[in-house]
């Protein structure tokens, strides 16, 4: 494992600011302490770092680091941006919050019930306290672990959080350090625990000044954004040592739970040692300091093994990756759509493999992508996978950005539901999904720069050019653009929408309730799909009592034998047609026998359990 060494300004009351910044090519730095303009010169050490003690200096001081007497700039591991990303930083002091979560046990990855929300988007206020004024409805809907898009502080007001450049510091407009710190806080409190989605693959454009202090980007590769961050090039130990410390941050002063790794594929590292293999080990070091279990969780499009699997078997060692397959496979057999990536799916058969193997594609050829393509997952446990109908990406980045709502009938939308909490991997949801939420979610910036602002409306239309999609992309610079994108909560005054969360709420408890569900295991599970029916039978037979679900995929009722070799009397538990969830209320027989044959109502999802298995 690597040696690190802290970043930026870290204060602490017996001592004061200690700076500290990696500027190899400089020949002198300094610090401008804004307050009272006073400029502290800092000393050179070992591999091109500045550091410098600053007795006088406190909590809230701005600041900005001076090179070679000239470029003044923002601290690039700054805590806290007050301004905005073109001002000066400001200094945090993580000794002075009140922590009352002491009592928290962090949840093992099998409890994960992980519901996504961006932070401008959730709540009318579009903060952090906006959050946890809702977090009484999440309570009550059955989640147990929220996911925030990134907080890092991006330009403006107005982003999804994927062009932030300033990765340690909490956007300002949501409320700041402190501000997330009281949402983790509360969260914990009621029992849920907080994912932070973090960027390590690039930064965005505007108020980026990481190049005026070293190589942190090489021209080794290129990337979607342009040059790739430097993981493997000279000088990379020092870039690698500023995402780690960014991660043992958030960890450590803002009791984060776990981090979801944006886009690992774009984290370009041919080294022997790869930057993930790295990050978990230091993430393993400091739950070794702090008695803590922490969770790294990736989005990775490769469908590599090697991404999850132990250290001891060649793998980087990170706890879980989230599945593209699983959710190509759902949206296109639901609906139809078979236009870019979603070419390579739309089969029932692969919506089976993916929940027997993981993958769907492990080694198989990929017309989309015009190559072979993954590895077999089927050695890797059920809760390395998370896996959901819809995501910010995959709502985001169509043109509209509808969601599933706008796309499926609403019997549909129940059976997307339950594929994903009645699988057997770690199920996510994407805010508002719960009640059908109709407004969409859209792609949203705020940046200053007029052309930059002009290269990201062109860049979006380009993106769209693989999708049969019609209609004019919104305007990604318009508040407009924006507002459409906030959530209705219209389950609170529309009956329909009530009983499709109520629905969600069904399948939530009965997935912490049954033990078959709670401790779910791929090798206990039994799947069968029937290509005429578009019927899917999903078996849990890991523990007593077991679980028979029936996905009645299609739009009409399908008589179906039950399976004959599993289980001898089942009895009904849930169904998706009781009119308490917006169903027709169609009468299903209460008990059922193995190689019985019974009707299935049209698009549905029927949930038999049984105490003994033949």
């Amino acid at each position: 494992m690597s040696i690190t060494r802290e970043i930026g300004a870290h204060y602490s009351p017996e001592k004061g600011t200690l700076f500290t910044v990696w500027a190899p090519a400089a020949e002198q730095v300094d610090v401008v302490l804004k307050d009272n303009d006073k400029i502290m010169p800092l000393q050179r050490e070992a591999f091109g770092y500045w550091t410098g003690l600053s007795e006088v200096t406190g909590p809230g001081a701005l600041y900005t680091f001076r090179l070679d007497g000239e470029t003044e700039r923002p601290d690039p591991a700054s805590q806290h941006q007050p301004d905005g990303v073109h001002e000066p930083s400001a200094v945090v002091d993580h000794t002075a919050f009140a922590w009352t979560d002491k009592s928290w046990k962090p949840l093992p990855l099998e409890q994960y019930i992980i519901y996504e929300l961006h932070v401008g988007t959730f709540s009318e206020e579009g903060t952090f306290q906006g959050v946890i004024d809702k977090l009484p409805d999440l309570v009550d809907l059955g989640i147990t672990a929220i996911e925030l898009m990134p907080v890092a502080q991006f330009p403006g007001s107005r982003n999804w959080g994927y062009d932030g450049v300033y990765p340690s510091a909490v956007q300002n407009s949501y409320g700041g350090p402190d501000g997330l710190k009281e949402l983790v806080n509360a969260c914990h409190a009621a029992g849920i625990a907080v994912v932070l989605d973090v960027v390590y693959n690039h930064l965005g454009p505007e108020g980026n000044y990481l190049n005026d202090f070293g190589p942190y980007f090489t021209d080794k590769y290129n990337t979607p954004w342009g040059k790739s961050l430097n993981f493997d090039d000279a000088h990379s130990d020092h870039v690698r040592n500023f995402f780690i410390q960014n991660a043992l941050l958030w960890l450590r002063d803002y009791h984060i739970d776990a981090l979801r790794l944006d886009a690992v594929h774009a984290i370009l590292d041919t080294g022997a040692k790869h930057f993930l293999q790295e990050l978990q080990e230091h993430v393993e070091h400091l739950e070794q300091q702090l008695g803590r279990h922490f969770i790294l969780i990736a989005e990775s499009d490769l469908n590599d093994v090697r991404v999850i699997n132990p250290m001891e078997k060649g793998g980087y060692g990170l706890a879980a990756q989230w599945s593209d397959d699983f959710h190509h496979a759902v949206h296109a057999l639901l609906t139809g759509e078979d236009s870019g990536y979603y070419s390579d799916f739309g089969k029932l058969e692969q919506l089976q493999k993916a929940l027997q193997h993981g993958f769907v594609y492990d080694g198989l050829y990929s017309e989309h992508r015009k190559r072979t393509f993954g590895s077999d997952a089927t050695a890797n446990p059920a809760r390395q996978f998370v896996v959901c109908s819809q995501n910010h990406d995959q709502v985001g980045n169509r043109m509209l950005g509808e969601r599933l709502t706008q796309l499926v009938s609403d019997d549909l939308l129940k059976v997307a539901a339950g594929l994903v909490l009645l699988s057997p991997f770690t199920p996510m949801l994407f805010m508002g999904e719960e009640y059908g939420e109709e407004n969409p979610f859209l792609y949203f910036v705020s940046h200053s720069d007029k052309d930059l602002v002009e290269a990201v409306r062109n860049g979006r239309k380009e993106e769209f050019s693989a999708f049969a999609w019609q209609g004019e992309a919104p305007d990604p610079q318009s508040e407009e653009t924006f507002n459409k994108s906030k959530l209705q909560r219209s389950y609170e005054h529309s009956e329909k929408h009530r009983q499709l969360r109520d629905f969600y709420k069904a399948l939530i408890k009965l997935r912490k309730s049954a033990p078959a569900l709670a401790r779910p295991d791929k090798t206990r599970l039994h799947v069968s799909a029937d290509h005429h029916t578009q019927v899917l039978h999903l078996i849990h037979s890991g523990e007593s009592p077991y679980l028979y679900t029936l996905f009645n995929i299609s739009n009409q009722p399908q008589k179906i034998q039950l399976v004959k070799e599993v289980g001898a009397d089942w009895e009904l538990v849930l169904s998706s047609v009781e009119s308490r969830y917006g169903g027709e209320g169609m009468e299903l027989p209460q008990q059922v026998q193995a190689g019985q044959e019974i009707e299935l109502p049209a698009a549905s999802v029927t949930v038999f359990q049984s105490n003994t298995i033949m």
